[in-house]
């Protein structure tokens, strides 16, 4: 059983997801061991205490960013965290926390990467007129919105679309990538070669302990 924990700053919508997923037997492999927010306000914080998981608020207000990192990896690490999920965290992590997390930190973007990085994908995708969106989700490095993609969803963009009514149907994507992503990741059939995350057909790369 592989321990999880949460990052958010808002709702955490994908949080409510993996832990719905996680009910419903959709991640066997997996509990939520801590979920940690940056904002007080954070409404994911109050959903996470109503369903029975430990939620911690680590404020990031006039912190320097890796001072902040050093107490957010401290909580991660004494709650055993295997694998961390970003959703919706507003905080862009230092090379510092990458490096204490390698290859165990994933994060969902809505948009195909390397497309529309950054803030507002949504809105720019429909403001630059393609035709086909989606959401992606990867594992992150030192880069913005760069690390090796695990799972891909498209969306096609529809003529009747705005880009609200394109970011709700990206956003159902991405309830069912990360289920999909943090299986993968769990089930470690897998290896990255370069920029490209392969899927094994045997369980030759094992969980790195």
């Amino acid at each position: 059983m592989k321990n999880l924990g949460i990052l958010l700053s808002g709702r955490g919508s994908n949080f409510v997801a993996i832990a719905d997923s996680i009910d419903a037997g959709r991640i066997p492999g997996a509990r939520i061991a801590i979920v940690i927010s940056n904002r007080p306000d954070a409404p994911g914080v109050e959903t996470a205490r109503k369903r029975g998981l430990q939620a911690l608020l680590i404020p990031s207000k006039d912190k320097g960013r890796e001072t902040h990192d050093r107490e957010v990896v401290a909580a991660l690490k004494q709650h055993e965290v295997d694998l961390i999920c970003l959703a919706g965290y507003m905080r862009l992590l230092s090379p510092w926390f990458v490096q204490q997390f390698p290859g165990r930190i994933l994060n969902i973007h809505p948009s195909l990467l390397p497309s529309f990085p950054g803030l507002e994908a949504q809105q720019q995708a429909f403001a630059y007129g393609v035709k086909v969106s989606g959401c992606t989700v990867h594992l992150v490095d030192e880069e913005l919105d760069h690390g090796a993609i695990i799972v891909q969803k498209t969306v096609p963009v529809l003529d009747t679309d705005d880009e609200h009514t394109l970011a709700a149907r990206i956003l159902e994507q991405e309830h069912i990538a990360y289920t999909e992503a943090i299986n993968i990741l769990i089930e470690g059939n897998y290896e990255v070669v370069g920029r490209r995350l392969v899927r094994l057909q045997k369980s030759e790369v094992k969980w790195k302990e």
